[in-house]
């Protein structure tokens, strides 16, 4: 997909992106600190009220459109490389998706590495989607969802899920995922000069401090190396400029074998993560706006199956 009004626009995001990237590597509890700054350089739209969320000792927040009631429920996994991010650095991404789709999205400060390395983030992720159908959510009226790494979560959560027997949710959004930690695939050498914010070097360090040992073909870390039967509705949005356009190409090939009902678009020029630059991005604006729709759909028509 493209759009010929913002094309100058993601044409200097990728300059002040690539620029960025550039900048020496700074500590990682500095990094952190920056990046939750998002939370004040982007502020959260009119019409969305923040709330700090507890979920038995697990924490995150809601945003929550006015007047959405009992509104289905997005449960969202920030990016980051599994290092860094939290739901204050996304949160006028989830603020943003929590008003395109009329739902209350929950997001989770999941355990981060190196601290709490492989598998803590995904024990986190399962935690958190627990707590949800405990409390008497019903799990069609449920999505799970994330960004980058937070894809990877999504997916790994869902296979957790699946694998303890729990109910799959309504559907799942994928943004930009990062689904295979062997980081080998095709577009790692096809897209590195196109991608000017993750290059294939720094990618393969962080997996390596992410999974501290553990193997990357692990189907909780790969999940596109698990078999995905079972797995609920999913839209996966990819740019055509990341590094990581294979891991969604090849996850939505996987899905479709087995008999999911996945869909992927990928969107002309777009770089990493896009949608969290909607704010100066008009194809951010349009991608948040599709993502929302999908879901609405998705809830809309599990209201009309009919109870047996």
């Amino acid at each position: 997909m493209s759009n010929e009004r913002g094309q100058m626009s993601i044409d200097r995001l990728k300059e002040l992106v690539r620029e960025r990237s550039r900048r020496a590597e700074m500590p990682l509890e500095e990094r952190r600190a920056i990046m939750d700054m998002n939370s004040d350089m982007f502020p959260v739209p009119e019409g969305v009220a923040v709330e700090p969320a507890d979920l038995g000792g697990l924490k995150g927040e809601w945003s929550i459109p006015a007047g959405a009631g009992e509104a289905p429920v997005l449960l969202y996994f920030h990016g980051g490389g599994y290092l860094l991010g939290s739901s204050r650095s996304h949160r006028h991404l989830t603020s943003r998706l929590a008003l395109a789709s009329n739902a209350r999205v929950l997001s989770v400060d999941y355990a981060l590495a190196p601290e709490h390395p492989f598998p803590a983030g995904v024990r986190d992720g399962l935690a958190s989607y627990r707590w949800l159908l405990d409390k008497g959510h019903a799990p069609e009226k449920i999505a799970i969802g994330g960004d980058s790494a937070g894809g990877g979560l999504t997916m790994a959560t869902l296979l957790a899920a699946r694998d303890e027997g729990l109910p799959m949710p309504g559907a799942a959004i994928l943004i930009s995922p990062w689904t295979d930690l062997t980081c080998d695939t095709g577009s790692y050498r096809s897209k590195a000069d196109a991608d000017p914010m993750i290059t294939p070097q720094s990618i393969r360090e962080t997996a390596a401090t992410y999974l501290a040992g553990a193997a990357a073909s692990d189907p909780l870390a790969s999940p596109n190396l698990a078999d995905l039967t079972g797995m609920p509705p999913m839209l996966i949005h990819v740019g055509s400029d990341e590094v990581l356009l294979d891991d969604s190409r090849d996850l939505e090939k996987r899905a479709v074998a087995a008999d999911v009902d996945a869909e992927i678009e990928i969107w002309d020029g777009m770089i990493h993560v896009w949608h969290a630059f909607y704010q100066m991005l008009p194809e951010g604006e349009q991608a948040i706006e599709r993502m929302g729709s999908y879901l609405s759909a998705k809830w809309n028509s599990a209201e009309k199956i009919p109870v047996i």
